[in-house]
Order: structure tokens, then sequence, then C-alpha cells
């Protein structure tokens, strides 16, 4: 097989995708530049803005990979208060971004629904509708999820973490709040409702292979996704899965396989939203600004108030912008100019495939 006759056409075969993967200097490099032209021509060279609020680290789940989960008591938890959130959200809208992501752990309860619900609609008209909310707030009802979009939410992320079913037991514990055929279910119930819907997976786990890297991407053209974030495996010390470290792949071989993963995404959903996401920044302080280059458009810069930060640990060594948010941007502006990308302010970036699936 040759990678140039691979990325040359439609890909919707396990084996050339795990080809892709698997290459390495020249063909790596070749494979970037396809994607960096393909992104070019189907979404330009915009990069927007979602203003990441991580409002609570409560979590009722007790997956094997994440450092909130239920049981881990070496970590302080918090939930932002009202005002806190809110106050959050005026200054993502009043510093141009045009969009936030309220990123929460997994809770299923009345008081929750009803909080997320009430959140919404304030945003909403503190914004007069101008400042677009992404959801990330894990496995609800079809109900919940539809008072929620309803209430002003427009997108939803919900990471399926590996498609391949028999790897998603491993993990997460077995019993009935970890089913894969939920997760599923929740991602068609979005579809449903109206959402953009995102979904994503992590790269470099133990026991996971080429081809079910491959077999993520393709489950994410069948389901007709409108955009994902995804990027490397970091272990966490506090979880169950710490004790397979040894399995892994180093840093730089999960950084260079996630810049693959993008760039092959790319490839297959040519006008999809793609976010550099911070566990790039975590192995490589300008890992966000590559992936810019291999075919993501979008950056979520961390605004949760500065006190909370170090709570939301989903994975270690995950960086901590300071106290001067100001200072983030200004450095953001400057590093996203050196791509040869801009940033779309106040522009919400909803994604072209999802205006086409409507229109469809």
């Amino acid at each position: 097989m040759k990678i140039s006759e691979i990325i040359s056409k439609e890909l919707y075969d396990a084996e050339g995708i795990a080809f892709l993967l698997k290459a390495e200097d020249d063909e790596k490099f070749a494979l970037f530049d396809r994607a960096k032209k393909v992104k070019e021509r189907y979404v330009q060279n915009k990069v927007y803005f979602r203003a990441l609020l991580e409002f609570s680290n409560y979590c009722s789940k007790n997956c094997f990979y994440c450092g909130i989960r239920k049981d881990n008591r070496q970590i302080l938890r918090y939930n932002l208060d009202d005002d806190e959130i809110l106050t959050a959200a005026r200054f993502a809208y009043e510093n141009r971004y045009g969009s936030i992501v309220m990123q929460s752990g997994e809770l299923e309860s009345h008081s929750f629904t009803k909080r997320v619900e009430y959140l919404l609609r304030k945003i909403r008209q503190m914004s007069d509708g101008r400042l677009r909310v992404t959801l990330c707030c894990g496995e609800q009802s079809y109900e919940t999820y539809r008072r929620w979009y309803e209430s002003g939410a427009n997108r939803y992320l919900l990471r399926i973490e590996s498609s391949n079913p028999d790897l998603y037991k491993r993990l997460h514990p077995d019993n009935a709040h970890h089913r894969f055929k939920v997760r599923r279910r929740c991602l068609d119930d979005l579809k449903k409702i109206g959402y953009q819907v995102g979904t994503g997976v992590m790269i470099g786990l133990p026991f996971q292979t080429y081809e079910d890297l491959a077999g993520d991407l393709l489950f994410m053209k069948q389901i007709d996704i409108d955009m994902v974030g995804m990027g490397p495996y970091l272990e966490h010390q506090h979880t169950p899965l710490y004790r397979y470290r040894d399995l892994l792949m180093s840093k730089e071989e999960r950084l260079q396989l996630s810049f693959k993963m993008i760039a092959v995404l790319r490839l297959m959903m040519k006008d999809i939203n793609i976010a550099a996401t911070t566990a790039l920044q975590a192995i490589d302080p300008l890992g966000r600004e590559k992936a810019l280059q291999v075919g993501a458009n979008v950056i979520m810069p961390n605004i949760t108030p500065v006190q909370y930060r170090d709570g939301y640990i989903l994975y270690e060594n995950k960086p901590l912008p300071g106290e001067n948010v100001e200072d983030s941007l200004d450095f953001l502006e400057t590093s996203i100019a050196q791509t040869g990308n801009e940033i779309a302010y106040e522009e919400w970036g909803d994604s072209e495939h999802y205006k086409k699936r409507l229109k469809g």
C-alpha cells in the first residue's frame, strides 16, 4: 500500500486507516500536509474559541481512567455557585468568545437538571442569545437533554472513549451505570433532539490497537458526528488503570498518534469541527497549535475561576493557566497567528457539517 494512494480517496476501510495511523517520517508529513489542505478548503483557517468552564467535579461514575471518579478520595470536590458560573459566562461574552462549554462530572438528578436548565436560561438572557452553549455533562435521559436544548444549549459533547464494546468494558466497572449501549443511545437521543453532537476517544490506551482506533474513526463517520474532541490518554495515579502504565507507548508517541488521528479524521469528515484538546498541551506546550496545522479548528481556553482549576484533574500534568486570563489570551493570539490561522472572535463557529445535515 502507498500512502499517497490512500489519502487521495475516500476512507471507508479499517485496514487503510490503520496503515495511515502507522505512518512515519515523510509519509506522516505527507498525511499532515494533505489534512492541512483539506481543512483550508472546507473550514478555512479560522480557529473558534470555546470558553471552557469546569463548573463541578462531583461525579457519580467510577471510570477506571478518570481522576475525578467517584471513589477518588484524594481530591477536593467543588461546585461553583450560580453567580460564579454566570460571571464566567459574562466574561466569555464580553471578551468576544462567541461560545462557552459548561463541563462537569456526570450527575443525574432532578435538582441537577433544574439547575443547569436555570443557568442556560440566564446565560441566554444575559447575552441576548448571542453566546452559544455547549454542554458536557455526561449521560442523561432523553427528557433532560430535551429540556436543556429548549433552555438554550446548542451543542453537546459526549465522548464514547472507545467504540469497541470490549475495550469499553475494560475501561469501566461492570455494572448498570457503565453500559456501552447506554452511551451509544445517548448519542442517538442528542441527534434526534437537534443538538450539534460531538464525541471523542482517548488515544494510546492500554490494550488499544491501531485497528481499534481505525474503528473509532469509522464509528464517528458512521454516526455522522458534527464535532470531535479527542486526544492522548494520560494516566492518573489515583485510578485503577494506572497499574497498566508499563504497557503504554511513550507520551511523545501518543502525541504523534493523536495528530495522525486528527489528520485522518479531517480527511474522512472534511467539514466537521475538531478540537485541539488540552491533553495535547499537557505533553507539548504547543500541542494545540500543532494540532491546528494538521486539521483541528477549535481551541478551548479555560475560564474556570483560578481557585478551582486544580480540582478538575482528569489526568496528571494537566496545564493550569495562571490568574491573569488575558495574558493567556495574548499568548494564544500570538501562537495561533504563527500557525497561519486566525481567531474568529464573536463567531459561533457552528459545524458546517451540522448545517448541511439540517438542510439534508
